[in-house]
């Protein structure tokens, strides 16, 4: 299974690719008192939407339509976020398939009323996947890396991609094992 295309494929079109700072965005926020959790710090569920939203908007940007959230792998959360902080989310494609974008997101934050350089406060990667009208996959155009920074992002999402298949593979395997052996989950 693979969602890269192939260049032989007679019955897929070429589509032109798009250089990663087509899409590449950044929101800002101020966080306020509606934003926090128990503790007193912004909840990270505010901070996931908020990663969910940039990442949607570049994946839309860079396929030309809507997109949709497939997975988010590797929600870190670095530092906490107060009231009063303005975080700023950066989004870019690192790596296109077929269907298919991985988004990177970084999180940062500063105190909206000081001067000191914003703080990385988290880090996420999305897949999405972009769908037509009627919500059927539908073709992206490659993105092409600008950067060194760039091109290690797209590698680097490459084996992510290839980790998530394969912990895909296995589990579906236990589960065809575990039924087969009379096993109901």
């Amino acid at each position: 299974m693979t969602d890269q295309v192939s260049a032989a494929d007679p019955e897929t079109p070429d589509i032109p690719g798009k250089p990663t700072s087509a899409s590449r965005t950044t929101l800002s926020h101020i966080m306020t008192h509606n934003d926090t959790n128990l503790l007193g710090t912004v909840h990270g569920g505010v901070i996931m939407k908020l990663v969910d939203d940039a990442a949607g908007a570049v994946a839309g940007r860079h396929s030309g339509g809507p997109a949709v959230t497939a997975s988010m792998d590797e929600m870190a959360f670095l530092e906490p976020v107060r009231v009063g902080d303005l975080v700023h989310v950066k989004a870019q494609v690192n790596w296109t398939g077929r269907t298919s974008m991985e988004v990177g997101v970084r999180v940062l934050a500063e105190r909206w009323n000081e001067s000191a350089p914003p703080t990385q406060v988290g880090s996420a990667y999305l897949v999405f996947a972009a769908v037509d009208a009627d919500g059927k996959p539908r073709r992206v155009p490659p993105v092409l890396p600008e950067t060194e920074q760039d091109k290690r992002r797209y590698q680097e999402a490459q084996i992510r991609r290839t980790h998530r298949l394969a912990r895909r593979r296995a589990i579906m395997e236990l589960r065809e094992k575990r039924a087969a052996e009379g096993f109901e989950d």
